[in-house]
């Protein structure tokens, strides 16, 4: 069954592509990401079918325990993907933390760990571990996370994490997913591992066919299924042709100077997803349709995932099927402004795959 889940503008809110986290090249915010605004767009993907909410994590962005455990008192079902970067805190207390969260929100919450990629922003946090260490400590990270969710007192013993007599003194239950991406061999092997979900940035079918048939691969030499995801922006409008004016306003609200610093900032992370969505448009605004209905021109000025389903609402149905027949079932969409798109999308677009889709 798929899920389709939206996203928390928590740094902020408009009608220009935005950055997540990182400030270079951003569009100007002119919405606050006040408690009141954010709660509105939780509440429009709650009742127009999404499943949850993704949050990001990073130094431009609010805690996202703190922003989701607010929001999640104004709601009532959806579920909150709480990004947390693995190593900042020990995974003994963000079990701590994910107990509590579910105690009082109830089977709401599922975690999406993001190692992270860019190494500036990781020193300024105080982290000094190079790309594949940070790996490392990302596997023992889950290994501790998902002992301590027993709820029976355990000894680990490894290179970044050391416990003793740790865990919960009651089972994690129910328990707490994992989401998880990154799309380097380091990232693949701890995915395949621990990861419960695995997600993507959206790249054309034929790429995403053959990563979700390595990440099967590997998770079956562990014994292991995954379930697949991808992370997408849309921009979906009754017609083909106003979709299209869409992407093209979006586009140029992005200044020569917005591209050019963002593309500036991105270059320097060590992040193998974000060199993977950079390649898809070179810097350059010249060729941005990468795919039938898949434009590259969010990535211009935002990192991560730089990629927008654009099209008709039947279009941006199709494409989502498309992804889905590859063994594609989980579905983090977003567009800008937040509140209105997750009206726009949820009435218009999921009602065209709800035989399918979990409901919300």
């Amino acid at each position: 069954m798929l899920r389709f889940h939206w996203f928390l503008p928590t740094s902020g809110d408009g009608d220009q592509v935005g950055a997540a986290t990182v400030t270079a090249g951003a569009a100007d915010h002119r919405r606050a990401a006040t408690l009141d605004y954010l709660a509105e767009v939780a509440e429009a993907a709650e009742d127009n079918g999404f499943t949850g909410a993704l949050t990001p994590v990073g130094s431009g962005c609010p805690d996202p325990w703190i922003v989701c455990s607010a929001v999640a008192a104004r709601t009532s079902r959806l579920k909150f993907l709480v990004a947390l970067r693995p190593g900042f805190a020990l995974p003994t207390l963000i079990a701590q933390q994910a107990q509590a969260f579910t105690q009082l929100a109830g089977d709401r919450l599922a975690l999406n760990v993001v190692t992270g990629g860019d190494s500036g922003e990781q020193r300024a946090y105080g982290d000094f571990l190079d790309h594949d260490a940070r790996y490392a400590r990302t596997r023992e990270f889950l290994q501790v996370l998902r002992e301590s969710f027993v709820g029976e007192p355990f000894d680990f013993h490894g290179e970044h994490f050391r416990i003793e007599r740790g865990g919960l003194k009651q089972p994690q239950s129910p328990a707490v997913p994992v989401y998880f991406g990154g799309a380097s061999p380091a990232a693949e092997q701890v995915a395949a591992r621990l990861a419960d979900t695995y997600l993507m940035w959206g790249e054309p079918p034929a790429a995403i066919a053959r990563r979700a048939d390595r990440m099967r691969t590997l998770a079956a030499a562990h014994g292991r299924e995954l379930r697949l995801g991808i992370r997408l922006h849309v921009i979906a409008r009754e017609t083909a042709e106003e979709a299209w004016a869409e992407a093209d306003r979006l586009l140029a609200g992005m200044s020569p100077e917005r591209i050019a610093a963002a593309q500036a900032r991105f270059s320097t992370m060590d992040s193998v997803g974000q060199a993977r969505m950079a390649a898809l448009h070179g810097g350059s605004a010249a060729k941005l349709v990468i795919a039938p209905n898949l434009w590259a021109g969010v990535g211009l000025v935002r990192e991560g995932a730089g990629t927008a389903l654009v099209g008709s609402y039947a279009e941006v149905a199709e494409r989502l099927r498309e992804y889905a027949a590859l063994g594609l079932s989980e579905f983090i969409l977003s567009g800008w402004p937040h509140r209105e798109e997750a009206e726009r999308v949820g009435r218009h677009v999921l009602p065209l795959l709800a035989e399918s889709a979990v409901p919300a």
